[in-house]
């Protein structure tokens, strides 16, 4: 696999949890949510005052229209339906970044969507034909239905790999709800993350060794000592010569 002298590290913010002013010197890109699932209008538009200020990419997060669950449970939405959420989204944020000098650089799907487009058909190919219209890049797992769809539809697509979840032996993450879902040790983290620039590996659960081509890495800006395994990561990453900023 290829080995990065840089990386892009990414985080999600602008959720109403977590600490966004403290995280966005740490990152290259904020995956800034737009409201489907968490954040408000004001904590939005915060976030990405803050973003332009720490000169960090923006990202629209977007979601099945679920705050109740965080934005975590699959919905059966319709390929329209969703085509049209997305879209929604990704216009309210562009918006908000906008009135703070500030730009949407690209679309990520958040929770649930995230993870329900890694194989469904149908959901896939409605999140790729919105993200066309955005003419945004589209972050996403790699190996991933909606990326293989997003690279036959000409969407740019930026792979990412996860610094703090744990994946199966089939490349994709262990659901919340599962044992070893997350990683909670900042060296262990921050170790992982430098594996992956360095070699493009990544060890899954069960000790399976995962080729993964990705770009960007995600730090979960939610997480208990998500600080922490930040700053653990940056430290890491300087240390070995590997620089942080976005591609």
């Amino acid at each position: 696999m290829r080995s990065h002298s840089v990386i892009d590290l990414n985080a999600d913010l602008g959720e109403g949890v977590g600490d966004d002013a403290a995280m966005m010197p740490l990152i290259s890109s904020a995956n800034i949510a737009c409201g489907f699932h968490a954040g408000t209008p004001t904590v939005l538009r915060d976030a990405c005052a803050a973003a332009v200020a720490s000169d960090v990419r923006i990202g629209a997060q977007v979601s099945y229209p679920d705050v109740t669950g965080f934005g975590r449970r699959f919905m059966d939405v319709a390929p329209d339906d969703l085509l049209a959420d997305v879209l929604y989204q990704v216009g309210a944020l562009r918006t908000l970044a906008e009135s703070v000098g500030g730009a949407v650089e690209y679309v990520k799907p958040h929770g649930a969507l995230y993870n329900t487009v890694v194989s469904h058909e149908q959901q896939a190919r409605a999140v790729v034909d919105a993200v066309a219209h955005t003419g945004l890049p589209l972050m996403c797992l790699p190996g991933s239905t909606v990326a293989r769809l997003a690279i036959a539809a000409d969407v740019p697509v930026i792979t990412e790999a996860f610094a703090d979840r744990g994946y199966t032996s089939r490349g994709t993450l262990v659901p919340r709800t599962e044992p070893g879902a997350l990683l909670h040790d900042s060296a262990t983290i921050a170790d992982r993350v430098v594996t992956l620039a360095r070699s493009g590996h990544i060890v899954a659960v069960d000790g399976t060794r995962l080729d993964v081509d990705a770009t960007s890495v995600c730090l979960h800006g939610d997480t208990p000592g998500a600080l922490a395994h930040a700053r653990a990561v940056r430290d890491a990453l300087a240390d070995a010569g590997i620089d942080v900023r976005a591609r």
